[in-house]
């Protein structure tokens, strides 16, 4: 056997006892790399073998803080950029109650990067070519029995002289293990079988929690939302004197952050000047806003031909005609937050930017149905 095939020399000792002995004296004759297989851990074996310390804990310190400072970052625009929600008139980055997600994430974080880093970069798995494995040691380390291998690396390694170190250092026997042959590509087969196992593990997995939702509905935890106690909407309920379940707000009360609309009269209305510019983001959004809730009405045209049938009974108004062309965004605005005749207000239905973007679109719409000659490009 050539000195360069040889992976390693491993010695069966008796006892960790005798392990912990042999090691100083053999890592003070050879330059090759240490390792020790025991069937349980012993203390103080990693220093001995002068091995590093395992970096699995920084990884997972590392990975925790950025699970933590991604959930904290997820909430905060979720909740206060994203769909600004104020709860109980909290502020919007209430950090306290983030904290569950945040354990949640770190948790997340930390599990993954513990067992894939183990795995995949330490251990170097799934492809299971380390020569240990076909040792006829490894069945009595993994019993009662203590390894010591010494390998090669990079380096040359002698096994006879290696092994009459190991044996007067009070091993037992001595095990040569051979070179791995190289690793050659994965072969298409592989990849085939591997897909395959993965589609069937996760047709089995679909079809399996499919009848197990089925059998058993009721099993916690899979129990039916409908089936959790509430009060559905226009129910009544014999807890209000009135009888009613669902309650009206309080008068007069507003939503956090919301200006009231004080003026109660049209003709004061027409001081009210439209903030928004007429530009063509703005104009896209008037649109959408004026085809959601003014369309059906009013007509796509806005010139009063409603979608509805005549069964509607009212006569919506013609935006275009010249009496709207000469009325004030302010006073449009007004019959808006208002309502007029048959039109109930929409104050509460469209925010406050889609009302004047709204108004712009309809000016583009009058604009549109009374075009006149110096309109038409050249």
């Amino acid at each position: 056997m050539s000195k360069r095939s040889a992976f390693s020399v491993v010695g069966i000792f008796e006892s960790p006892q005798l392990l912990m002995n042999a090691i100083p004296g053999i890592k003070a004759k050879v330059t090759a790399r240490l390792e020790a297989y025991t069937p349980y851990p012993i203390e103080g074996i990693d220093r001995l073998l002068g091995l590093r310390k395992s970096p699995i804990g920084g990884m997972v310190l590392v990975m925790g803080i950025i699970g933590a400072i991604a959930g904290l970052s997820f909430e905060l625009w979720t909740s206060g950029v994203d769909y600004p929600l104020r709860t109980a008139g909290k502020p919007y980055f209430s950090w306290e109650a983030f904290i569950p997600v945040m354990f949640e994430v770190t948790v997340l974080f930390a599990t993954f990067t513990a067992g894939l880093g183990m795995l995949l970069l330490l251990n170097r798995l799934p492809l299971f070519r380390h020569p240990m494995l076909r040792s006829k040691a490894l069945p009595l380390v993994t019993r009662d029995k203590f390894a010591l291998a010494v390998e090669a690396g990079a380096g040359e390694l002698d096994p006879e002289a290696v092994a009459k170190m190991l044996q007067e250092s009070g091993a037992e026997s001595v095990e040569v293990i051979e070179m791995p042959a190289p690793a050659g590509p994965l072969s298409p087969v592989f990849f085939f079988n591997a897909f395959a196992a993965l589609a069937v593990s996760c047709v089995l997995a679909g079809l399996l929690t499919y009848w197990a939702t089925k059998l058993f509905p009721i099993l916690p935890p899979m129990v039916h939302m409908l089936d959790q106690p509430r009060l559905d909407p226009q129910r009544a309920d014999s807890f209000f004197t009135d009888g009613f379940g669902m309650r009206m707000p309080v008068p007069e009360t507003v939503t956090h952050d919301s200006v009231p609309y004080t003026i109660r009269s049209q003709d004061y209305a027409g001081s009210l000047v439209n903030p928004m510019p007429r530009s063509e983001s703005v104009l896209h959004r008037g649109r959408q806003a004026y085809t959601n809730y003014c369309a059906v009405c009013h007509g796509v045209l806005g010139n009063g031909s409603p979608s509805l049938t005549a069964a509607y009974g009212a006569k919506p108004a013609n935006l275009v005609s010249q009496k709207f062309i000469d009325l004030p965004d302010g006073k449009i605005y007004h019959v808006i937050m208002a309502g007029k005749n048959a039109m109930p207000s929409y104050a509460a239905d469209i925010v406050e930017s889609d009302r004047w973007a709204a108004i712009h679109y309809v000016r583009v719409l009058q604009r549109a149905m009374n075009a006149k000659d110096e309109d038409i490009p050249k």
